[in-house]
């Protein structure tokens, strides 16, 4: 019992460990080791995965607005090699904005059978891959984001599969999560999942319902990350299971994500039964539904518009 009490503790620790190193910069961009080649850069705006290897660097999510040059020079601390693929696994500003930079800065894999890419729509840059759903909602945006921020690579399936520096990544689309648009990234020998903004440990789930969101796509969506993710073994391995990078905040692993989830699931819990007492919308606020909550995912307003947007997704399902 000392000894599983040890190992689990340093598990632990090494989990903690990544999210202290996200704090450690006051503001600056933070480039957090995960794996061996794979890291979290964290600071310019959702984070951002980046695999590492022979073919290039391969991204999930381009940061926000005026963040492209910071992702750059952090990207040149850790390699020399071209960014070759972008994933695009949310449609969010804080993680399609820095698209178009990003792109231009790298160099498509098809470069030597094409030419040098020149004929390509992106001119020859790296490739930006997502699910059709993100196009689909980056072309709604007003004002339009210029053509060369847009995916070039939409695929329509629920499930997409690459290989890249040696490693199988698979793309799972995520319907009527927190938005119509939301995919979950699966580095398969690197164990790492990047999770978009179905999971955020910096505050409660944000649901756009007006956006394809829904309370019942997000719970879905969570059981089906924490299908994905593997437990720390102790004893066995000295390493920890599976890592999940979310949207925003720290590095995670499985038990995490089912304690995210099982926060969700009770407040929708709360708020249904609230719902079925004939409570109206500011009541159910007043209530509370989200107390045990709050002080640690309640901040900027995060409580009222999770709780709202649980209100309007059931209400909506009722009619």
């Amino acid at each position: 019992m000392k000894r599983f009490l040890i190992v689990a503790l340093g598990l632990a620790a090494s989990v903690m460990g990544a999210g202290r190193a996200l704090e450690a910069q006051d503001g600056g961009l933070e480039a957090v080791k995960v794996r061996k080649n794979f890291y979290m850069l964290a600071g310019a705006g959702g984070n951002i995965g980046v695999q590492l290897g022979s073919d290039g660097i391969v991204l999930v999510n381009a940061g926000g607005p005026n963040t492209s040059e910071k992702v750059l020079a952090a990207l040149k601390t850790l390699t020399d090699l071209p960014i070759r693929y972008i994933i695009n696994a949310d449609a969010g500003t804080d993680f399609v904005a820095g698209n178009e930079k990003l792109a231009r800065a790298g160099y498509t894999i098809f470069t030597n059978a094409l030419g040098g890419g020149a004929g390509l729509p992106n001119g020859g840059g790296a490739s930006i891959l997502s699910h059709d759903s993100v196009l689909r909602e980056m072309s709604k945006v007003k004002p339009a984001y210029p053509s060369g921020a847009l995916p070039n690579e939409a695929f329509f399936t629920p499930r997409k599969a690459i290989r890249m520096n040696d490693e199988g990544i698979e793309i799972f689309y995520q319907p009527s999560a927190h938005t119509s648009a939301d995919s979950f990234v699966l580095f398969r020998a690197s164990d790492v999942v990047v999770a978009g903004d179905v999971m955020d440990t910096t505050r409660f789930p944000v649901i756009d319902v007006a956006s394809g969101g829904s309370i019942a796509g997000e719970i879905a969506a969570l059981n089906r990350l924490i299908d994905l993710t593997i437990a720390p073994t102790p004893y066995i391995y000295k390493d920890v299971g599976t890592y999940v990078i979310p949207g925003h905040g720290r590095v995670s692993e499985q038990m995490e994500v089912v304690d995210y989830r099982d926060m969700v699931v009770l407040v929708r819990d709360n708020v249904a039964d609230l719902i079925k007492q004939g409570k109206a919308l500011d009541q159910i606020k007043a209530a509370r539904p989200a107390l045990p909550y709050e002080t640690r995912y309640g901040a900027a307003g995060a409580t009222n518009a999770f709780i709202e947007s649980i209100y309007k997704s059931l209400q909506a399902k009722k009619s």
